[in-house]
């Protein structure tokens, strides 16, 4: 007993650290207008026609987007005839080679398609406001990377409950979103459902080709990058970005809970130490409370946990009672990260990748001599390399694969 009580003691410490750094977080994104380059906004898309419209009517509304475009991933349904019919530029996805997972493939290809010095990529169910591309481009000044942190649509208390303890998973591993430093290559934390990069840096990195295996394809791409030396900025774009990820609790448990361990990146030791924690210092504290055994310390966890409780409302469009609630699902939560640990799934719309990248980190890209933004400066393509690297809500899932 008294072991436990040292090693929760350690886990809240190192919890209450990380959320106090959020007292010195970055500011969020506000509207940037006119755009600082010309943008190629990037949607892979498979099967994306139920809910594809609401995203391609904001962005090809907005004038700082020059150019649209929908890279169909072999759709089985209407979405390039819908996207086309809208106004996007569709590219019929190439057949998926072996050894690659679909978003990887069809991003290479939109970049590859791309006219714009500036690439934003986002998925189907991102429902953008005016200002955001402006916003996210002009970060590109101090980033070579910028992915960002949306407000979240959940309608019910349930799907909302469920989904606010996922998210807190997230802050208790990685602390809050926009970093005033940027943490070490094997933690960054990325958002796959808007990116931005020049698009030369990126197609001279070759950067999906690098993650091509791996399932957690935002955080394997942003961590393959830090470690070549580009600077990822993970910031808040709460007041610009809206994500309608899941349209009920079970799939937020079934599609988000799959890939919260980020176990494709993190190496096994990382991973025991990640789930010690969230068993320690918000599962235990609560399955002590309903057992009517709670130590001091559990009671000063569970304070703690009520408090990011309703931080968290700020990441979500309409917070309701299930915000607040969340904590008494952590149990939950600590139970699915740890099973998709031990089994996690290879499978994602209709596709199965058997061998995919699991437990280890993506292969980094090689050093060049110049950060992209000191080649696009000098108006030369730019290698991968960069200088010194913001909401309490963390990245969603990672998209269509």
């Amino acid at each position: 007993m008294r072991v436990l009580t040292a090693l929760q003691a350690a886990a809240a410490a190192v919890v209450v650290a990380r959320l106090a750094a959020g007292r010195r977080r970055l500011p969020a994104l506000v509207p940037v207008e006119p755009a600082p380059a010309r943008i190629t906004v990037v949607i892979p898309a498979r099967d994306e026609e139920a809910r594809i419209a609401p995203c391609l009517s904001a962005v090809l509304a907005d004038p700082a987007v020059a150019e649209v475009i929908v890279v169909d991933d072999e759709s089985r349904d209407g979405t390039a005839a819908l996207a086309a019919g809208l106004g996007a530029k569709v590219v019929a996805g190439a057949p998926l080679p072996a050894g690659w997972v679909g978003k990887q493939w069809a991003l290479r290809q939109g970049v590859e398609a791309a006219g714009g010095e500036v690439v934003v990529t986002l998925d189907a169910d991102a429902r953008p406001a005016p200002g955001l591309f402006g916003a996210v481009a002009a970060a590109l000044d101090r980033y070579d990377l910028v992915t960002v942190g949306p407000r979240f649509v959940c309608d019910g208390p349930v799907e909302q409950a469920l989904h606010a303890s996922f998210l807190a998973t997230l802050v208790y591993r990685f602390g809050p979103i926009g970093p005033p430093a940027p943490p070490a290559p094997h933690r960054v934390v990325a958002n796959g459902q808007c990116m931005a990069f020049r698009r030369a840096a990126m197609a001279d990195a070759d950067g999906f080709a690098r993650i091509r295996g791996h399932m957690t394809d935002d955080v394997a791409l942003a961590r393959a990058l830090a470690a070549a030396g580009w600077s990822v900025g993970f910031l808040d774009a709460g007041g610009l970005l809206e994500v309608d990820m899941h349209s009920s609790a079970a799939e937020v448990w079934r599609e988000w809970g799959r890939s919260l361990p980020l176990r494709d990146v993190t190496g096994p030791g990382r991973q025991a130490a990640d789930l010690a924690v969230i068993w320690l210092t918000a599962a235990l504290p609560v399955l002590r409370l309903a057992a009517g055994r709670p130590t001091r310390l559990d009671l000063g966890l569970l304070a703690v946990r009520l408090l990011l409780a309703g931080a968290l409302r700020g990441s979500y469009t309409r917070p309701g009672p299930g915000t607040l609630l969340s904590p008494l699902l952590d149990p939950l939560a600590a139970a699915r990260l740890t099973g998709a640990t031990l089994r996690p799934v290879r499978s994602w719309r209709g596709r199965t990748y058997p061998g995919i990248t699991t437990g280890a980190a993506p292969a980094p890209a090689a050093r060049p001599s110049r950060t992209p933004r000191a080649a696009a400066a000098a108006g030369t393509p730019p290698p991968p390399q960069a200088g010194p690297g913001g909401r309490t809500g963390l990245p969603g899932r990672s998209a269509a694969r």
